[in-house]
């Protein structure tokens, strides 16, 4: 699994507090202290990934060949894990789960200080990175993404083109009609699923905020109903059912193969895919392997305007961690700092940088050319989203709702969409009444 998704898993048996397993080292404590010497820093860390395509190939051992120069004291391990949110999920009920890891979505915001060390106060690091609120508990932050990431379709432009569409649809019922379009006068797969990930569906949550352009977004599904009539996820969750309702994707979705379909879109056999802009790097590499152009490879917004103009929200990828029972947290900082700071992995992933004086990536000037608007959703009311997600066991960051959705629209399940939604609804507002204010 190599990708920009966040899981959350719906919590089962409440996690235990990690039990102690350490290895020997510097004394535990809360804080993860940026280092005042480099040279000084010592330790061998284990840093947790989703990346295993970096790992396989390499590239994130040449990241800490880079870092070492700087911290020469200091050995760095990696472990990428193909089912990353269950496996981390386990092992975090016990002391053993890497000095660095990606934040689980699984567990609680109110949790983090239980489970990671501070990176330091909410106010200092604000001033210098982006998504800083996502991680911050009473004042103090527990992680921090390297990237930033937008939602949107990644798609074969030559394909849309010899379709007839030049111009990105404006509206859901434009997108539909460029589908069909796509599958009328082209032999391309309209739009792919991705059903049998999984993961790749929980991308449609990232709707929320796009479609009306709102950073109160995230606040909007902590207070009110997310599938009332004109609401985002209902939006987008209706777009994703009348795609699939009208044969517009794959013929059989359980079959969908998420590495396949990254060589498949680059050489035109799939015309468009939800996701982000994480996924273009990823699709052009597919591109050049099949000997095909990777400037084919385009990126657009979701298909709505507010005051005529396309949004795109920009939130962090997963949220890098120091491990709060971590032996070598000096150490397992020094990583995570250098790692956003002064690694190529954002240019690499042409990717926006968390740093608030960096440049936006080339990957998003076709956005800038457009007027595509950037907005950050606050996310103050993050951790009471994730416990109404959690309390209603809806799951908008997990694969099973929207699989349940892409059933009932190509009619493996019973029902219809408009009671579809509205049980949605139903129990996710229960749940905020019975949270209480």
């Amino acid at each position: 699994m190599n990708r920009r998704t966040v899981l959350a898993l719906t919590v089962g048996a409440a996690l235990l507090i990690p039990g102690c397993t350490g290895t020997g080292g510097s004394s535990k404590g809360a804080d993860a202290k940026a280092p005042d010497d480099p040279s000084k820093v010592t330790g061998t860390i284990k840093v947790l990934t989703v990346r295993t395509d970096l790992v396989q190939d390499g590239t994130m051992k040449k990241y800490a060949a880079e870092f070492n120069k700087t911290y020469p004291k200091v050995k760095v391990e990696f472990e990428a894990l193909t089912n990353y949110e269950a496996e981390v999920k386990i092992r975090m009920n016990t002391e053993n789960y890497g000095d660095v890891l990606l934040i689980p979505a699984v567990i609680k915001k109110a949790d983090y200080p239980r489970f990671f060390a501070s990176l330091g106060t909410a106010a200092e690091r604000g001033k210098k990175y982006r998504f800083t609120d996502y991680t911050t508990v009473d004042g103090k932050v527990y992680g921090q993404s390297p990237i930033g990431v937008a939602p949107g379709f990644v798609y074969n432009k030559r394909i849309w083109k010899e379709a007839g569409v030049t111009e990105w649809p404006t509206t859901p019922a434009e997108f539909i009609a460029d589908l069909k379009a796509i599958k009328a006068r082209t032999d391309a797969i309209p739009y792919y699923t991705n059903f049998a990930a999984g993961w790749t569906l929980t991308s449609w949550t990232y709707v929320d905020g796009a479609v009306h352009c709102d950073p109160q977004a995230t606040t909007k599904l902590a207070e009110g109903d997310p599938w009332a009539n004109g609401a985002d996820l209902r939006v987008g969750d209706t777009l994703l059912h009348d795609i699939v309702k009208a044969g517009l994707v794959e013929k059989d979705p359980t079959t969908s193969n998420w590495e396949e379909s990254k060589p498949r879109t680059a050489k035109g056999e799939i015309a468009t895919q939800w996701l982000g802009t994480w996924a273009i790097v990823q699709f052009r590499d597919a591109a050049k392997k099949a000997g095909v152009n990777p400037d084919d490879i385009g990126f657009m917004p979701f298909p709505s305007q507010t005051d005529g103009k396309f949004c795109a929200t920009v939130a962090p990828d997963y949220n890098q961690a120091v491990n709060v029972h971590s032996q070598y947290k000096e150490a397992a900082r020094a990583w995570i700092d250098w790692f956003t700071d002064k690694s190529t992995y954002g240019q690499d992933n042409l990717a926006i940088s968390p740093l608030k004086n960096a440049a936006m990536p080339e990957v998003l000037k076709p956005y800038e050319e457009q007027g595509v608007k950037l907005i950050e959703v606050d996310d103050a009311k993050g951790a009471r989203v994730k416990q109404i997600d959690s309390d209603s066991e809806v799951g908008i960051y997990a694969p099973e709702y929207r699989q349940n959705l892409v059933d009932l629209a190509r009619g493996a399940r019973k029902g219809n969409l408009e009671g579809f939604l509205d049980d949605l609804g139903k129990r996710w507002t229960d749940a905020q009444k019975n949270l209480g204010s």
